[in-house]
C-alpha cells in the first residue's frame, strides 16, 4: 500500500524575516501562501509559507525567522543540507543570470545526470534549482514579474541530507518509508517516494568528516522535510509501521491548523514529518483568493496576539 504521495512541504529556520521574504517572493518568484507564527514554545516567531498561487502540497517552503531572538544554528553532517526546487528543462542559464543580477553567487553543477543551479539563501542554507522535463514533472511553473512559465519554479524537487553513515539511512528509507533506491553518484545515494510523481526525491550525501549539525530550531539550518500522506489513516498507519520497526522517536499527532503532523527522527538525524492537509486548508482563516495577505494567529493564541506582535521582527511584504 502506498502511504506517501511525494512532499507536502519543507521547513527551514532562517535569520531575518525581510531578507527571507524578499529572497523567496522577489528573487525566486514564489507566492506568499500564509503568514502566521510558530505554534510550538512561547517565544514570538513568524512562520512564513511560500508556494504556488494555490499553495498546493509539494510546492510549499516554510520558514521560521530567528534573527530577532539571536538564535543561530550550525550546519554540518547528520542534518538536512540542501533544499532542491524543480525548474523547467533548459532554464539554468536564466537562473544564473537572474541570481547574478541580484548579487547572489550561483554556479551550474550536475548530480544524477540532472543539471542544477547551486546557490545559497541569505542565511547560508544551500539551495539547488534542478532542471526537470515536463514529462517527469508536469506541475505548472510559478509565474511572477520577470519570470515566465519557461523558467518558473514548479515546487519541491527533493532534499539533500548529509550523513555519517549511508547504510542506516538506506534501511530507514526503503524498509521504513517504502522508498525506492535509485542508485548512487559518487558518495551520494538517490531515493524516490513510493509515488513517483513530482517532488519525490531524497538524496543522501555521505559526508563523514564534517562536524555534527544542529537539530534544534535555530537560524541558518533546514529543520524538517514533510511528506504528504493525503489522509489521516495513511499517516497513522505509517506512524505505526515505523514504531513497529523500532523507530520509536515518533511524535504524537500535532494540529497545525491547516494540516496535521507527526514527526520522526531518522537515523541520519534529519527530521521527517508525515503530514496531510485537512478542512479548508489555507482558507481556514482567510478567503481562498487572498491567502497569505494577513498575519494569522491560531485560535489558541488569540489571547496573546498583542503580546506576540510586539515581539515579532518588523518587516514589509508584497502579495
Amino acid at each position: 500500500m502506498t502511504l506517501i504521495d511525494g512532499y507536502h512541504h519543507v521547513t527551514l529556520s532562517v535569520d531575518g524575516a525581510q531578507e527571507d521574504n524578499d529572497f523567496h517572493t522577489k528573487t525566486l518568484g514564489m507566492k506568499s501562501v500564509k503568514k502566521t507564527v510558530l505554534f510550538d514554545g512561547t517565544a514570538p516567531v513568524y512562520h512564513l509559507y511560500y508556494g504556488n498561487e494555490t499553495g498546493d502540497p509539494s510546492t510549499i517552503v516554510t520558514t521560521f525567522p530567528f534573527k530577532k531572538l539571536g538564535i543561530y544554528g550550525k550546519r554540518g553532517t547528520n542534518q538536512s543540507k540542501i533544499i532542491q526546487l524543480a525548474v523547467p528543462d533548459g532554464s539554468a542559464e536564466f537562473w544564473l543570470n537572474r541570481l547574478g543580477d541580484a548579487g547572489i553567487e550561483a554556479k551550474k553543477i550536475d548530480r544524477f545526470a540532472a543539471t542544477r543551479v547551486a546557490l545559497e539563501h541569505p542565511c547560508g542554507i544551500s539551495y539547488e534549482l534542478v532542471e526537470t522535463s515536463a514529462v517527469e514533472d508536469s506541475r505548472k511553473p510559478i509565474v511572477s514579474p520577470g519570470i515566465s512559465a519557461d523558467y518558473g519554479i514548479k515546487g519541491i524537487y527533493g532534499i539533500g541530507i548529509a550523513v555519517f553513515d549511508k547504510s542506516s539511512m538506506d534501511d530507514f528509507l526503503t524498509i521504513g518509508m517504502s522508498f525506492e533506491a535509485l542508485g548512487g553518484d559518487g558518495d551520494a545515494l538517490k531515493f524516490r517516494t513510493p509515488s513517483t510523481g513530482p517532488g519525490s526525491v531524497v538524496e543522501v550525501l555521505h559526508e563523514p568528516n564534517r562536524p555534527q549539525g544542529t537539530w534544534t530550531l535555530s537560524g541558518g539550518t533546514i529543520h524538517h522535510l514533510a511528506f504528504n500522506t493525503i489522509t489521516e489513516e495513511n499517516q497513522l498507519a505509517l506512524k505505526a509501521h515505523l514504531e513497529g520497526l523500532g523507530f520509536t522517536d515518533v511524535s504524537d499527532q500535532k494540529d497545525r491548523n491547516y494540516f496535521k503532523s507527526c514527526y520522526v527522527r531518522s537515523p541520519s538525524g534529519a527530521l521527517f514529518e508525515l503530514a496531510f492537509s485537512y478542512g479548508k486548508g489555507w482558507s481556514q482563516d482567510e478567503p481562498e483568493d487572498k491567502i497569505g495577505q494577513v498575519l494569522q494567529f491560531p485560535p489558541w493564541f488569540a489571547g496573546r496576539r498583542e503580546e506576540m506582535e510586539a515581539g515579532l521582527e518588523e518587516f514589509t511584504w508584497e502579495n
